[in-house]
């Protein structure tokens, strides 16, 4: 990816060498939604957001743009700029900016207003809205105070101990987990856990149908980066490609030299992502990241 130079306008919080308390803390529940099917709910706020009518998803805790409660400022502009090159942080910065750039330009053509997240850089345990979370967790997303973990040192052992090299992998990881605020705007990520208490034996299959969702939105933002023209490079779909699959279950638990249990899996196997992230970058069309219905 040819992002250097280009300035950022993410929302970075940086927590590197904070480290976090793990005493007590609770993980929270994403919270309810209101009735009605599962698929039927989806698909009708798929409809509504992109479809252009009035109404569709939002609403939830407020965004902080200051220091999120946790005392740890976010570096401002002249901060980022002065980093050295290779800081992750302005690659973080950089990525979240484009990323939310692309979600703001759909919402708008669909007459709806887009929130925009922050994404906070750690690399020990963290404290969060969802409670307090080891870095063995890697990066995720808090629906209750709508923000992106990003664990620096996972995306080392991405490249390190799963193969999958390059900015272009790295960005995937980080459009996937802005995909999940998507969700978290558009209600999707509540009706889930609601199902899930609802239907306890179902869990597993609608974390994989989430998470395989989030992908494709992934991989929107893929497809609106090729399009500029000059910023992807020979090779960085490739890169999209292999982390997807990197980071399957059935090749996470491969490579910890476990047994595959597909009964277990609640990310997806690797083709299975693959597929689903392909799927967003080739068509540009979210309503195309419909997952919840039929196979995946």
């Amino acid at each position: 990816m040819k992002w250097r130079g280009r300035g950022g306008a993410g929302r970075i919080e940086d927590r590197r060498g904070a480290g976090g308390s793990l005493g007590g803390g609770i993980p929270l529940p994403m919270g309810k939604a209101g009735g009605g099917g599962l698929g039927l709910i989806i698909l009708l706020v798929v409809y509504l957001l992109f479809g252009g009518l009035p109404g569709g998803g939002g609403g939830g805790f407020a965004v902080d743009p200051g220091t999120g409660g946790f005392g740890q400022a976010t570096p401002s502009d002249a901060e980022l700029n002065n980093a050295p090159a290779d800081d992750p942080a302005k690659f973080a910065d950089f990525v979240t900016g484009d990323v939310e750039a692309t979600w703001t330009r759909i919402f708008q053509e669909s007459g709806q207003a887009y929130e925009k997240t922050i994404v906070v850089l750690y690399d020990d345990a963290v404290s969060s809205g969802c409670g307090n979370t080891p870095s063995t967790v890697g990066p995720f997303y808090c629906p209750l105070d709508k923000k992106v973990y990003l664990d620096l040192p996972f995306m080392e052992e991405l490249q390190q101990r799963l193969g999958a090299n390059g900015d272009f992998a790295q960005a995937y990881i980080v459009a996937h987990e802005i995909g999940h605020h998507v969700q978290n705007l558009l209600g999707v990520m509540a009706d889930v856990d609601q199902a899930r208490q609802e239907n306890p034996e179902d869990a597993n299959e609608l974390s994989v149908r989430l998470e395989l969702q989030a992908d494709c939105l992934a991989g929107i933002w893929g497809h609106s980066a090729n399009a500029k023209g000059d910023l992807l490079e020979p090779g960085d779909l490739e890169e999209g490609i292999n982390a997807a699959g990197a980071v399957g279950d059935d090749r996470i638990q491969s490579q910890s030299g476990g047994r595959v249990d597909p009964d277990s899996f609640t990310h997806g196997t690797g083709e299975q992502r693959i597929k689903w992230f392909r799927k967003g970058y080739e068509t540009g069309d979210p309503t195309a990241c419909d997952t919840f219905e039929g196979d995946v």
